[in-house]
């Protein structure tokens, strides 16, 4: 698949997926509330830390700041815009939204950096009885400087919800 269809798959999943499941927000949102802030790790590439603040029951914005082992290694820092859907699966216990959105991420390496936009999409195991979120997430990349390039990250991850 190019990396245009890619695009616009994800934007039509943006649209659709989106709006669903605001008439039960609030009684399927169990451990975050708007404001709520998520600071924990990442574990895959890359690898570091992680943060997340909820800017309201739906949305949030996520940062991270890591090492990645490709291409002889290189520091990564990245910043993202995410949508959550807590209808598209039902559990018991907790909350398992499924998230998507865009950002973008800096790549720093002595003879080769870049800047890319990122297309995050993954899930996210909040628990109900204590403050914390585990989540797995996949995000196609692409550079747009100093050439255009594509890439895959994906990590699996825990943050403690303050």
């Amino acid at each position: 698949m190019s990396m245009k269809r890619m695009f616009l798959a994800v934007a039509v999943a943006v649209l659709i997926l989106a709006p669903a499941g605001a008439a039960r927000a609030d009684e399927m949102l169990q451990g975050v509330d708007a404001g709520d802030f998520e600071f924990g790790i990442i574990l895959g590439e890359p690898t570091g830390l992680s943060a997340k603040f909820w800017t309201s029951w739906n949305m949030a914005i996520d940062f991270g700041a890591a090492w990645s082992f490709q291409n002889d290694g290189h520091f990564h820092i990245h910043g993202d815009y995410l949508f959550h859907n807590f209808d598209f699966i039902d559990v018991d216990s907790g909350s398992l939204p499924v998230y998507f959105g865009i950002g973008a991420r800096v790549r720093l390496q002595e003879d080769d950096s870049r800047v890319g936009i990122r297309i995050p999409m993954g899930l996210e195991y909040i628990m109900e009885s204590y403050p914390v979120g585990f989540f797995l997430e996949v995000v196609p990349i692409v550079d747009i400087a100093p050439e255009t390039e594509g890439d895959v990250n994906g990590g699996l991850g825990v943050r403690y919800i303050f």
